[in-house]
């Protein structure tokens, strides 16, 4: 199968591009400055552009069996960043027959985050959480194969491949998740069946 990362030189873009290719995957890593992917692979190609390109993007997208989405918000504050790169991704899916996406969101984008914590956290994350829910409603409404991860906080932590995932709020008491283990369900995911349509809550 052949990917193309977006994203791919970030924290939860490079684990995805190293346990894919562990995988046996070919993946195309998209990004704006190649020098933050710091190792190579037969199977690994990099492509330099940006995603608010509408033409970089869908070129990148061209050949490709699917898309994974590990783009970050730019900032805290109001932004359409993620809404207007997935719109561009979404068009460059159509215009090459790509069908399959995952996309990394957070948690909170389904008003799923209870108690007082919950509460302002979701008020401190509002700009971010309304951009990746327009993102989100954006991917559903274009009748793609779609997966959602929603992971609680992201940590530099290690590769465990334990933890827990539900498709109802996100998994009772947890607060955080490595970049690693992220990146671990959306390798899991690619071609599980389980996975297609649902939008996953990630935590330990």
């Amino acid at each position: 199968m052949k990917l193309v990362v977006f994203g791919a030189s970030g924290g939860t873009g490079r684990e995805f591009v190293k346990q894919a290719l562990e995988r046996g995957y070919e993946v195309t890593a998209f990004v704006r400055n190649p020098q933050k992917l710091e190792f190579a692979h037969e199977r690994l190609r990099l492509v330099v552009g940006d995603a608010m390109n509408r033409e970089q993007a869908s070129a990148a997208i061209a050949g490709q069996d699917a898309v994974v989405s590990c783009l970050g918000n730019p900032g805290m504050g109001k932004s359409t960043a993620m809404n207007d790169m997935t719109g561009h991704i979404i068009d460059g899916m159509e215009e090459h027959g790509v069908k399959r996406i995952l996309y990394v969101a957070s948690a909170g984008i389904e008003n799923e985050l209870t108690g007082l914590i919950g509460k302002l956290a979701g008020w401190a994350l509002r700009h971010v959480l309304a951009d990746h829910r327009r993102a989100v409603e954006r991917i559903k409404g274009a009748g793609m194969n779609w997966t959602i991860a929603r992971p609680l906080q992201l940590t530099n932590g290690p590769l465990t491949g334990s933890y827990r995932q539900t498709a109802q709020g996100v998994p009772a008491g947890g607060s955080r998740i490595s970049r690693a283990d992220a990146a671990h369900y959306l390798v899991n995911a690619l071609e599980s069946p389980d996975s297609s349509n649902r939008s996953i809550g990630l935590a330990y």
